[in-house]
């Protein structure tokens, strides 16, 4: 006589977490990722205001360090300067020049005055914050670009990865955010796997168990 095989239910669980756990441990999962996404979407939007843009358009990224163009432009402003013809500088424009014709210092001003002089265009700056004009009036040749946008305190940043500490900088941090994102996508879908299968084992019966100790299929009949 056959034996004859036995179908019992398992439970789901039996050692169950409190819904309140469950709950809390997959918020945070959405919470990290949704995190993570916000962090890489960052970098990625940092990277090109302060590299592709430029790099692209020609410009200038530059930092302001002073207050004499506040409020509008704090300490810590990134100014992007693209390069313009000398006349089509108007008044109210904020340009950058060179302090001295030549040499690498520069200076962040609105034009307040444009004069001709012997047929050549100089012009009147002044810091917003400032009680007097600039000294000195800018030559044409000084005029390195104009003022095409502005991002509060991303300068600090520009200034950590300006010089020698751009060629390792970005490489590693990209690097370093790019393996971080990776990471949280794969344990987000192992733990959509892992939970499918914890799923499918708790569905299953005694049934299967007791035709297999018997040798005897699961559909098979005394």
């Amino acid at each position: 006589m056959k034996p004859e095989a036995v179908s019992v239910n398992l439970p789901a669980d039996l050692h169950p977490l409190p819904k309140q756990v469950k709950r809390a441990a997959g918020l945070w999962r959405q919470i990290s990722f949704a995190l993570s996404l916000a962090v890489l979407l960052l970098v990625i939007g940092l990277a090109a205001v302060l590299i592709v843009v430029p790099k692209v358009t020609g410009s200038i990224p530059l930092t302001v360090l002073t207050s004499s163009m506040e409020p509008g432009f704090p300490p810590g402003t990134l100014v992007i300067v693209r390069p313009v013809a000398v006349e089509d500088v108007a008044l109210g424009d904020v340009i950058t020049y060179q302090m001295e014709t030549g040499k690498p210092g520069v200076v962040t001003h609105r034009v307040i005055a444009i004069n001709m002089t012997a047929g050549e265009r100089t012009f009147v700056t002044k810091g917003d914050n400032n009680g007097a004009a600039d000294a000195s009036a800018v030559l044409e040749g000084q005029i390195q670009g104009r003022l095409w946008y502005s991002v509060p305190l991303i300068g600090y940043v520009n200034n950590a990865v300006n010089g020698a500490n751009r060629a390792w900088l970005i490489p590693v941090a990209a690097s370093l955010l790019f393996a971080y994102a990776g990471y949280m996508i794969l344990a987000g879908v192992m733990g959509s796997v892992r939970k499918r299968h914890g799923a499918g084992q708790s569905g299953g019966t005694m049934r299967d168990s007791a035709a297999a100790d018997s040798g005897l299929d699961a559909d098979e009949r005394s």
